[in-house]
């Protein structure tokens, strides 16, 4: 899926549900001691970046047209 279109699907209500459900369980997973130990392959912290960067860009955005 295109990133613009991930972009839209979260910002409604049911998808920003998904969103925060799918971090909360990648987060649990995480912190799993087992899962602690193991490298983090490269292209998985390209696509984390890459989601944050979508995050960060839609609260830029929000608050930049709160203010005018």
């Amino acid at each position: 899926m295109p990133p613009e279109r991930q972009h839209q699907d979260w910002r409604s209500e049911t998808g920003s549900r998904l969103w925060l459900t799918g971090l909360i369980a990648a987060m649990q997973h995480a912190e799993r001691p087992e899962i602690r130990r193991q490298p983090v392959a490269p292209e998985i912290i390209v696509e984390l970046r890459a989601q944050l960067a979508l995050a960060a860009s839609y609260r830029a955005s929000q608050i930049s047209t709160l203010r005018h």
